[in-house]
């Protein structure tokens, strides 16, 4: 993967930019506790991320629970997160100044989550300020990841096209976005899901730092 043609890098956000890990595990047991479920362990967590709020709510849960329940506990957890979002977050090693190497080099950069889409454009702001030039998260009835429709929004916002960007993520369902969108992938180990899980999902190009990341897209 060289520098020829690339324009833009569009990235995951949660495992990929941010370790938000520690602030879902919190708002997640608030919300547990709070309605008289057990709590969770970090792994447990890592485990459940990755296809929004409605799916960590229903891995969080024991099966059968549905309805009012379920809907009491996503109401916590939203309003415990949207308090607490940024307690423990934080960039990864070396992501911020790739952000800004890919800045100065006029590289177009976007963020496409499962996450909330309020949550997703606050995150960017706080931690890579202008760095992100769109930040895509679930709103109306935009399909999510794996379904490409997101990516290709913030493709259309950033002027280009599958040939001419690339997508880094961290997990299984964004090697999945990535296939739907046929645009081309680089994985990332450093976030929810190791190595062994997403080379068995299907990765190809997989790196473990940011400085190989850079190296990786040669731009």
């Amino acid at each position: 993967m060289g520098k020829s043609g690339i324009k833009a890098v569009i990235f995951d956000l949660d495992g990929t930019l941010l370790d938000t890990l520690e602030d879902l595990k919190s708002s997640l047991n608030y919300a547990l506790k709070n309605n008289g479920f057990p709590e969770k362990t970090l792994d447990e967590t890592r485990n459940f991320v990755g296809n929004g709020i409605d799916k960590l709510i229903e891995r969080s849960l024991p099966s059968g629970i549905t309805g009012e329940t379920r809907e009491k506990v996503r109401k916590d957890f939203l309003g415990h997160y949207s308090v607490h979002f940024a307690d423990k977050t934080k960039p990864y090693e070396g992501v911020t100044e790739f952000l800004e190497k890919l800045k100065a080099k006029g590289i177009k950069t976007g963020v496409v989550s499962n996450k909330v889409d309020d949550a997703v454009n606050k995150l960017c702001r706080i931690y890579f300020g202008n760095l992100i030039d769109t930040a895509i998260g679930v709103a109306g009835d935009i399909p999510k990841k794996p379904m490409p429709d997101m990516l290709f929004l913030a493709l259309r916002n950033l002027g280009c096209n599958t040939d001419t960007a690339v997508f880094v993520g961290d997990s299984e369902v964004d090697i999945q976005t990535a296939a739907n969108a046929r645009i081309p992938l680089i994985s990332v180990s450093w976030g929810f899901r190791d190595k062994e899980t997403l080379l068995r999902n299907g990765a190809v190009t997989l790196v473990s730092t940011a400085a190989e990341l850079e190296r990786v897209l040669n731009i």
